[in-house]
């Protein structure tokens, strides 16, 4: 590890004082394209890995800020309306947000009971009542169930990304110093000349393999904190949900 680091911190004096001709040759690009195959497989999978990764953060943050103004929005109109009809004429305009669709399985539910022949309880006083407030809580809760797995899709993938991307840029900077022990074996000397390309190679793989790792550690955790508020409010949604319905039909 010292003659790694001996030979990395010569290069950068190198490349720092002007000991090379060219200068455009210690370019990243230059790097790039005079590496090894390996070494291009290397970044060319960082380099999928971190578009990929990049897409699924910017669609998700736009997913939740429409799922977050429209559950404002359809809080709003959930909260002013006297009968639950009239919230189901909303749903269409806003189903994007994960509310829209356990009121819908709630209301499916409830509607479904009230159809029902009304018994002969004096109690119910020939109006319609709940046959069972727990049915209703049951599908209020596969209803969120199936609303968090839509807002945790393809947020695990960046986990992945962020796990395994420096696994990958550390392969291509083994690679890289084994290129230039091989260099140094095949010439019999250790002249910063034959050694920097397997050096420069291993640092480009390694940060090419943070700046994807990085970003996906940062949106993964933002994210799973954005799913964790939402599945809270969620739960007291359905909350509220049933408490109307324990007032209104039982």
């Amino acid at each position: 590890m010292r003659t790694l680091a001996g030979l990395a911190f010569a290069l950068l004096l190198q490349a720092e004082g002007g000991v090379v001709s060219e200068g455009t040759n210690t370019s990243i690009v230059r790097l790039i394209a005079d590496s090894s195959l390996i070494s291009k497989v290397v970044l060319v999978v960082l380099a999928l890995f971190s578009v990929i990764s990049w897409s699924v953060i910017l669609y998700k943050l736009w997913t939740f800020h429409r799922a977050a103004r429209q559950s404002e929005s359809f809080l709003d109109v959930f909260r002013r309306s006297n009968k639950f009809s009239e919230v189901q004429a909303v749903c269409r305009s806003l189903s994007d947000s994960p509310l829209v669709g356990m009121f819908q399985a709630g209301y499916a539910e409830l509607t479904a009971q009230l159809r029902q022949p009304v018994g002969s309880d004096p109690a119910s006083g020939g109006r319609p009542t709940v046959k069972s407030l727990t049915a209703v809580d049951r599908a209020l809760l596969r209803a969120s169930g199936v609303e968090v797995n839509k807002l945790e899709r393809r947020i695990p993938f960046l986990a992945t990304t962020a796990s395994i991307t420096p696994f990958i840029g550390l392969f291509g900077t083994v690679w890289g110093i084994m290129s230039s022990f091989q260099g140094i074996g095949r010439t019999g000397s250790t002249n910063l000349g034959v050694v920097a390309p397997g050096i420069a190679e291993a640092l480009v793989a390694t940060a090419f393999g943070l700046l994807a790792a990085i970003p996906a550690v940062y949106a993964y955790n933002h994210l799973s904190n954005r799913v964790k508020l939402l599945a809270s409010e969620m739960d007291d949604f359905a909350m509220e949900f049933l408490n109307i319905v324990e007032r209104n039909f039982t």
